[in-house]
């Protein structure tokens, strides 16, 4: 059984992820993008928390959650382990960093009117900010008001108690009542990026399920039924809120 700390972090390559997976957009990615963007409207609802801290753990090469958190935030913070990852998330948040990949998804969000006035470039580079990071090692020392977690929990080990544990993890960060988009690859028996291969766990709805109910106030799940590659049967989405238990161990 291939656990985290066995997969070759320091190998991923973020620009033949980003090639395989959102140089151009897939159909599913934009239609997770339209109910992430509707969930988090829905839930603000035009009356904003001053000083929202938002958070994206495992973004790997991921920058369209980010994107569905601007007009809500004063901060953002991008956590990912593997180092080429970090390096790639640091160039697009630079100034003027943000690559022309990311304005079709852009382009999609503008389709709320949340969004329009939002200069993205120049707002992910006044408050995104990127932090090298263990999921596992988060332990809800800092909480956040939005977070999303993408293909992280269930596509970095294919043990069973480390999927909880991740899930977990990203729960704990969430303060009470915050507004959380996560989602998972269903059936997923692992994934190739360039030359590397890298271990996931075979979630369904019923495990993703019973890994946030004790955590969330609103769930929902959404069964997506779109095959992107090859080794798995689908995508799972999941929209709610957290609910006011303390940080569970």
């Amino acid at each position: 059984m291939d656990r985290n700390a066995d997969a070759p972090w320091s190998k991923f390559d973020p620009e033949a992820y980003v090639d395989v997976n959102y140089r151009t957009p897939l159909d599913v990615d934009l239609l997770i993008l339209r109910a992430m963007r509707d969930h988090f409207s829905r839930c603000f609802g035009g009356n904003v928390p001053q000083s929202v801290q938002g958070v994206d753990v495992g973004a790997g090469a991921n920058m369209y959650p980010a994107l569905a958190m601007l007009p809500w935030c004063e901060k953002i913070v991008l956590l990912e382990y593997a180092q080429p990852n970090v390096e790639y998330l640091e160039r697009q948040t630079t100034g003027g960093g943000l690559d022309a990949t990311w304005s079709a998804f852009w382009d999609v969000l503008l389709e709320n009117p949340a969004y329009r006035g939002v200069d993205p470039a120049g707002r992910v580079a006044e408050i995104v900010r990127v932090e090298r990071a263990n999921l596992f090692d988060l332990g809800g020392r800092q909480r956040y008001d939005l977070g999303t977690m993408f293909f992280v929990a269930d596509s970095m080990s294919e043990c069973p108690q480390e999927f909880r544990r991740g899930v977990r993890c990203f729960m704990n960060t969430l303060s009470p009542g915050a507004p959380f988009a996560a989602a998972f690859m269903k059936e997923s028996v692992g994934y190739q990026v360039g030359d590397q291969y890298f271990p996931a766990y075979r979630v369904n709805e019923e495990r993703v399920r019973e890994s946030l109910a004790r955590f969330a106030a609103e769930l929902e799940i959404h069964d997506l039924h779109q095959v992107v590659r090859k080794g798995h049967e689908g995508m799972l989405l999941v929209l709610g809120r957290r609910n006011s238990v303390v940080a569970v161990p």
